[in-house]
């Protein structure tokens, strides 16, 4: 059986590395990046399907991130979180292809939850 793979993307360290702790007893390999051009590196090399990107980050915000990965895949689960938000950006983010929106600060089971769901959901539709 594959190993299920999750990344988040972050620009802030401490965040990364709550992302690492909430899910450190999870049967899920986690990945974490500061920098979304290496996500996407990293995204396409180990074939991550479930991802969470944060909007506001330097050289490429998560909005940007979302649509390239849409462009050559369009089954990803990919969640955004912030930690602002308005009406605006809530439609920019349905538009640019995220799947749910979560802000910050994290709520630990929420955001396991939504990465429990994303795997069932990819499960699902491989097994159509």
């Amino acid at each position: 059986m594959q190993t299920e793979k999750i990344i988040f993307v972050d620009d802030e360290d401490a965040i990364l590395e709550l992302y690492q702790d909430i899910f450190e007893t999870t049967p899920y390999k986690v990945f974490t990046e500061k920098n979304p051009l290496k996500a996407l590196k990293t995204i396409n090399k180990q074939r991550i399907q479930v991802m969470f990107f944060d909007l506001k980050m330097p050289e490429m915000d998560g909005t940007q991130l979302c649509r390239k990965i849409r462009e050559t895949n369009s089954v990803a689960v990919i969640h955004a979180v912030t930690g602002h938000s308005s009406l605006f950006e809530l439609s920019e983010v349905r538009e640019a292809g995220f799947d749910d929106y979560f802000k910050k600060p994290i709520d630990p089971e929420l955001i396991l939850e939504a990465a429990d769901r994303a795997f069932n959901k990819l499960e699902r539709w491989a097994h159509k």
